[in-house]
């Protein structure tokens, strides 16, 4: 039996559902959060030590919000912090340090053991948590037999890692990870072999993310529907090329084709 997801009043062919992960499936700043807090940490450390600091604003360094005792509270949807893979990420913040005066190999290898540490104290605290409303979705899917993938810019063990940290991952027939790819967001690759993985025409399927960049992927592979996800206590302005944009789960609801 074939499905169409009905969201708003319209519905859409779905064969298939993709999803983004991070502030997709899981909430972004609980689980990121820390690990940025840590990086710009020792960041700043280690330019205090050398009587240096950071040549932009705090918050500019990777597009994060934070209040007065320094945790991040808030981010630029359209930032590195949200957007860029790990290894971008490195690259930007080594490239802060070279900026403020120490050379590109300190600089590299100083960001590489600051990440070694921040990304130690994730996995200590596996701070994962499922966005509101999602694992009831989850299972209305799988009691439809609707295969389901996760395409995301994390890698894939760590995509694998925070499934199960959220006691998800048998949900998922396809991981995708930034790894498994040759381009990345918001290129149609990653959509491409999610489908062939879940044996579905791209057609066929629906795209959910919280970045225009997944917005962007869905419809170069064209994806059924692309669908912005966006809490009520953010703006969705940035989703300019979502079909439709959607503030909970609770607002999806798979119908069999004939109805």
């Amino acid at each position: 039996m074939t499905f169409k997801l009905r969201v708003h009043d319209v519905a859409y062919p779905c064969e298939g559902i993709l999803f983004d992960k991070d502030g997709t499936l899981l909430e972004f700043l609980h689980l990121w959060g820390p690990w940025a807090e840590t990086m710009l940490r020792q960041m700043e450390e280690s330019l205090t030590e050398r009587g240096a600091t950071f040549t932009v604003d705090r918050g500019d360094v990777l597009g994060t919000k934070h209040d007065g005792a320094g945790k991040i509270i808030g981010y630029d949807p359209q930032g590195p912090f949200v957007i860029a893979t790990v290894d971008e990420s490195n690259g930007l913040l080594a490239g802060q340090l070279y900026a403020a005066g120490i050379p590109w190999n300190e600089s590299i290898t100083m960001i590489r053991k600051f990440s070694s540490v921040a990304m130690r104290e994730v996995r200590q605290n596996k701070l994962a948590e499922p966005m509101t409303g999602l694992i009831p979705f989850l299972q209305q899917c799988r009691d439809a037999s609707i295969p389901m993938a996760v395409v995301t810019s994390d890698s894939t063990a760590a995509a694998e890692t925070h499934l199960d940290w959220m006691g998800i991952r048998s949900y998922f027939t396809s991981i995708v990870g930034s790894d498994r790819v040759t381009l990345g967001k918001p290129d149609q690759e990653s959509v491409m072999l999610a489908c062939n993985e879940l044996h579905i025409r791209p057609d066929r399927a629906i795209v959910i993310g919280d970045s225009n960049g997944d917005m962007q992927m869905g419809r170069s592979a064209g994806a059924s529907c692309v669908i912005g996800f966006c809490p009520q206590d953010q703006a969705a302005d940035h989703l300019h090329d979502a079909d439709v944009i959607i503030r909970a789960y609770e607002e999806l609801g798979l119908f069999p084709n004939e109805i």
